[in-house]
């Protein structure tokens, strides 16, 4: 990559990449947690992060770009710490491990999604800088969801 606009491509493969391997992964996350309040966190979010993906692919044909995800190593490796959680954990520890494992994968995709929002703009992208900004504040909103749920109930 030499250019903003090949890096702006690049790591939106990376996140439609890391959006579908979530949605693949939440499912059996939400079912091994015991919280009904998390578990509904988790299930809201797989809805809304399949709808993320329908975003994204908004933001492809904005550039001309066929959907296409690339290899996420981050993802791969925050999903894999969550299923060594749940293997490992239970009680108290399960639901406040995958909170916070769940959150690891938030604050990824807030970054991400920070950067490519703003490269959309410089970029004169103004339609995948609002779809971008769109989806930064899902994920934001996600997290602190997860967060209170941590602070008034999990972690106690």
């Amino acid at each position: 990559m030499q250019t903003l606009s090949e890096l702006f491509e690049h790591t939106l493969k990376d996140v439609y990449f890391a959006e579908s391997e979530i949605a693949k992964s939440l499912p059996k996350v939400s079912k091994a947690v015991k919280s009904a309040e998390l578990k509904k966190a988790l299930d809201n979010h797989l809805d809304e992060t399949k709808g993320q993906i329908e975003t994204l692919k908004k933001v492809f044909k904005s550039i001309n770009v066929k959907p296409a995800g690339e290899k996420c190593d981050a993802t791969e490796g925050l999903l894999k710490e969550t299923d060594g959680i749940i293997d490992e954990s239970k009680g108290v520890a399960l639901d406040a491990g995958v909170l916070a494992a769940c959150q690891a994968v938030e604050h990824y995709e807030i970054a991400r999604y920070g950067s490519l929002r703003e490269w959309a703009k410089v970029l004169g992208n103004e339609e995948a800088h609002v779809l971008l900004s769109e989806i930064l504040d899902q994920e934001k909103a996600a997290n602190n969801v997860l967060t209170n749920l941590a602070v008034s109930k999990i972690n106690h």
